[in-house]
């Protein structure tokens, strides 16, 4: 399967004012209908990755996450901590059934780990 570039993230300070900066820019469009209210990202294209912005919390900063696919996040983040990483967001499932968690590799780099509820 190998394990692919299958999203990507802006975390933002003032994530709708990102979102209408991008989407201005580019052309592309927003959707927040899903539960959480997460701001999907439509490039309007069927090539690249597709992604979303998310608000950062108070005390962190704002930053670009790529999310790795992967068919078990729990053991890539014990894999990761073995290998000197560190975990920012523990393991999770998302209302709508997708797993994910983020990760800090040895030079403080965030990547994130995905597993779509299909998979």
């Amino acid at each position: 399967m190998g394990q692919p570039v299958s999203r990507w993230q802006i975390i933002a300070k003032n994530p709708d004012q990102a979102a209408e900066f991008y989407c201005e820019l580019f052309g592309w469009s927003v959707n927040t209908d899903n539960p959480l209210g997460y701001r999907t990202i439509d490039t309007q294209s069927e090539d690249g990755v597709k992604g979303g912005v998310w608000p950062c919390p108070p005390e962190g900063h704002a930053i670009v996450v790529l999310y790795i696919a992967v068919d078990d996040v729990a053991a890539y983040v014990e894999r990761a901590r073995r290998l000197g990483g560190a975990v920012i967001i523990p393991p999770q499932k998302l209302p709508e059934g997708d797993e994910m968690a983020v990760i800090h590799d040895p030079e403080g780099l965030a990547v994130g780990l995905f597993k779509p509820a299909s998979a």
